[in-house]
């Protein structure tokens, strides 16, 4: 083997080297990629010289030792780029070597999971660049907090704590989340608040969040729920009339849930219950002025302090007047005069009625209008039995389909009456207990029956119209509500089968009186006797029989002897026309009005 001459070099302990020694270095120490330790020999422009123990020198731009005080012998830790320059000289990076012993050093120091600081440098796409001990690492915008950030440019220049969360050895990079490190001190501390809370403490909270039914409040890592029901004694709309977000408050553990990590809060429970000796302050009677603050269809809540409210329903409003709705009369925000009527401590509630808070003028009804008295007033509505008269403001008087004519039988008000008309009638019956007064039309007039028999005679001869046609005969209108009944066998002398076909509705006939009977308010008239004698009618009138016979046994000239019992027999068959006839039984059922 040829020997080769010892060559003699710069080195970095100053020794001598030969060529063997070197050529065996080189292999173990001497590399691409290494790290070596170089002594700055020489400084040539803007480039450095460092020795490093090898063959050949060192070289790398003075623009890498900006941050340094750079000096002849000064040591430096260096990486060998490039083992041969085109010059023979060994190419090194002193930044490249800086970055790779960081890089070593954080791999040393810390895995994946654990707990890093770190500055925010910068905010880049998708996140933030964060410079852990030297090294860039990068955090996703995701990653910053738990909640949405509305600033992120904020938190740049910040130091804080991040779980490092992966490491990727091949880019030399770092992912962190502060989130995830956020998330599980939450869940520390809510275990740790969990284990220690407890109903009926106190806590100091900041509002986290509002909804429309309440707000969750931060119990440091905690969320608590304050309902809106447990935010005020008094009536809350919306929870951001009473809290704000942001806002730190005291509340009080109403319920707590290990099983599902919820906790029920209140904030009214630290104020003292305005239901707390409210019998003392609003006893029974008590005539007290409150605001609407709230309307249902079946009445009105009426606040008298904050938290309490009492109950106005529609059958309390007025002694008179039905009310249908509470809008009808109140407005939320109106002052009104209430009176107590009863209190409910346990289920808090208070029943108040308006209409106490004026005299009730059922109570002297009877004085203003006593019985036999005439009145006026102004038909206001229609049942099926009668109309409804209002005589004064709020009270009604009602007259029933009996007393509405002496002389016809009316089977609906609207036959004789229209809404809005003005009628007098008279007093019939009061009751202020169930709050009603009976009234008659016909009371207020005279009965044309009792001068009937001084105005008619039996042979009369007498005019008037068909006003009424029925399988029996046909109804004959004398005067004003006085009518007369024709039978079917008193039309003509000649035989009859349909009253229709001899007579007509509005036709004027002249006919003579062969019946009064004033008991039972009936007048028979005969046409085919109009042209006999008046002594042959008299003489026919003195042979009606006492105890008619049914009026299907008459048979076609049987003149007069059949026509009591066709009077009987008409009135009991007719349901539209019995004249005087009181119709007790509709009273008994009041259907509603019309």
């Amino acid at each position: 083997m040829a020997k080769h001459k010892s060559v003699k070099f710069p080195a970095r302990t100053g020794g001598d080297y030969d060529l063997m020694s070197a050529m065996l270095g080189e292999s173990t120490t001497f590399k691409t990629g290494s790290i070596v330790k170089g002594v700055v020999s020489a400084m040539r422009g803007n480039e450095v010289i460092l020795d490093i123990g090898y063959k050949a020198p060192g070289i790398l731009s003075a623009a890498e030792f900006k941050d340094t005080d750079l000096a002849v012998g000064a040591e430096y830790d260096v990486l060998i780029t490039s083992l041969e320059r085109d010059d023979g000289m060994v190419e090194l990076s002193k930044q490249k070597a800086d970055e790779k012993l960081r890089w070593q050093a954080v791999l040393d120091k810390y895995q994946e999971g654990c707990v890093v600081n770190g500055l925010i440098k910068e905010r880049v796409r998708g996140g933030f660049i964060v410079s852990v001990d030297g090294i860039e690492a990068f955090l996703p915008g995701s990653q910053l907090e738990i909640d949405i950030v509305r600033e992120p440019d904020a938190y740049v220049g910040q130091t804080l704590e991040f779980k490092l969360i992966k490491i990727s050895h091949e880019r030399r990079n770092l992912i962190l989340s502060r989130r995830e490190l956020l998330e599980e001190r939450l869940a520390d501390q809510r275990r740790d608040l969990l284990a220690s809370i407890q109903i009926g403490q106190h806590r100091t909270g900041r509002v986290k969040n509002i909804t429309d039914f309440g707000a969750f409040i931060d119990l440091n890592g905690l969320d608590g729920l304050l309902h809106i029901t447990d935010m005020s004694w008094g009536r809350v709309k919306h929870p951001s009339e009473v809290v704000k977000v942001g806002q730190e408050l005291e509340v009080v553990v109403l319920d707590v849930d290990l099983n599902r990590d919820r906790v029920s809060l209140g904030l009214k429970q630290i104020q003292s219950n305005p239901w707390d000796g409210v019998e003392e302050r609003y006893p029974i009677g008590s005539r007290l002025r409150g605001k609407v603050v709230n309307l249902a269809a079946y009445g009105a809540f009426v606040e008298l302090e904050p938290g309490v409210e009492g109950l106005v329903h529609v059958s309390e409003f007025s002694w008179t007047k039905r009310i249908a709705r509470a809008s009808d009369v109140l407005s939320v925000g109106d002052e009104v005069d209430v009176v107590v009527l009863s209190i409910n401590t346990v289920d808090q509630k208070i029943a108040l009625g308006i209409r106490q808070t004026e005299a009730n003028p059922w109570d002297t009804v009877k004085e203003r209008y006593p019985i036999g008295s005439r009145v006026k007033g102004k038909v206001r509505n229609f049942t099926s039995y009668g109309a409804f008269v209002e005589i004064e403001d709020g009270i009604d008087g009602m007259v029933h389909v009996s007393d509405m004519s002496w002389t016809r039988k009316i089977n609906h008000p609207s036959e004789m009456l229209q809404k809005g008309q003005e009628v007098e009638a008279v007093v019939l019956e009061v009751d202020p207990e169930g709050q009603r007064i009976s009234l008659g039309l016909k009371q207020a007039q005279d009965d044309p029956w009792n001068t009937i028999s001084s105005r008619y005679k039996i042979g009369q001869l007498v005019k008037g119209k068909v006003s009424k046609i029925a399988s029996f005969g046909a109804f004959v209108e004398l005067e004003d509500g006085v009518d007369g009944l024709v039978h079917i066998s008193q039309i003509s002398a000649d035989h009859v089968e349909k009253v229709k076909d001899a007579l007509k509705v509005g036709q004027e006939v002249e006919a003579r009186i062969v019946r009064i009977d004033g008991d039972d308010r009936r007048i028979g008239l005969s046409i085919k006797a109009v042209d006999m004698p008046e002594e042959e009618i008299a003489a026919l009138s003195n042979e009606i029989p006492q105890q008619p016979a049914s009026s299907d046994h008459l048979k076609p000239g049987e003149n007069l002897v059949g026509l009591a019992a066709a009077f009987e027999d008409a009135f009991a068959q007719s349901e539209e026309w019995r004249p005087g006839a009181k119709a007790e039984e509709a009273k008994a059922e009041e259907p509603k009005a019309e």
